[in-house]
């Protein structure tokens, strides 16, 4: 990779709110006791850390964006800025939660490797994240666009999507019992434009072209874009794909 992902946390909250309200069900999934140990695994800025904390859990938030580790802080959490590839947890948590940030984490093994060494004897892993298929038209819209201008896309790619199968090989593999383990079509309605999200999500694309261009590539992406994702209630809705599971440590 030749960009890194960089994290806005008041544009984040603005464009991207849906992530955290729509991570409920994998709280739920997830079942927190009060007075567990936990691990939010990629915390962002903080707003599912705090259900948890709020749980009556004792709940650390790591995250490799200093900018969303500030928020989190801010909000009065034990947040620390840490590679999810590379967690130094050594048998001293209960369970693992990672919400809409592993497809960010494309050394699986080594996330997987790492949160088993973190957990204790039994404890659990509890995450959803982009599986399979997630955001299919949008991957392509922005290979299409920057192979115009000369741009090998792939090259810049930070996401990994795998599929349910690839993943519970990957979580068998280092030592956990899957539980369950599914694809779930969730298409997102959008709070504003497509742009919103492109600017929030898709930073590593876009900082690839000159800057000049930039204007130009959102539009074209938006219009290449308009016949599948905008629907005829005038919404934007984004085609997620999301991966859910749960699995103990053995």
């Amino acid at each position: 990779m030749t960009a890194k992902q960089t994290w806005n946390p008041e544009r984040y909250a603005q464009n991207a709110r849906f992530v955290s309200d729509l991570g409920m069900p994998v709280v739920e999934l997830l079942a927190p006791q009060p007075g567990e140990r936990i691990l939010d695994l990629g915390c962002g800025d903080g707003a599912l850390t705090a259900k948890l904390a709020a749980c009556g859990c004792d709940v650390v938030g790591v995250d490799s964006s200093p900018e969303q580790i500030a928020a989190a802080t801010a909000r009065g959490l034990d947040a620390r800025v840490m590679d999810g590839q590379a967690l130094d947890f050594e048998g001293e948590i209960d369970a693992v939660f990672s919400n809409a940030a592993l497809h960010w984490m494309p050394q699986a093994d080594a996330v997987i490797a790492g949160v088993r060494r973190a957990l204790r004897p039994g404890g659990r892993f509890v995450g959803e994240f982009g599986g399979q298929g997630n955001i299919a038209a949008i991957v392509h819209a922005l290979y299409t666009a920057l192979h115009r201008r000369g741009i090998e896309a792939a090259a810049l790619n930070p996401w990994h999507y795998p599929s349910a199968d690839e993943y519970r090989g990957g979580l068998e593999t280092h030592g956990f019992s899957v539980r369950y383990i599914a694809l779930i079509p969730r298409p997102t309605p959008l709070p504003a434009d497509i742009s919103g999200w492109l600017e929030t999500f898709a930073g590593v694309f876009l900082s690839a072209a000159p800057e000049d261009d930039r204007p130009a590539l959102i539009s074209e992406l938006r219009e290449a874009l308009r016949p599948t994702l905008f629907d005829a209630e005038g919404r934007w809705v984004v085609d997620y794909v999301r991966l859910r599971f749960a699995a103990d440590r053995l």
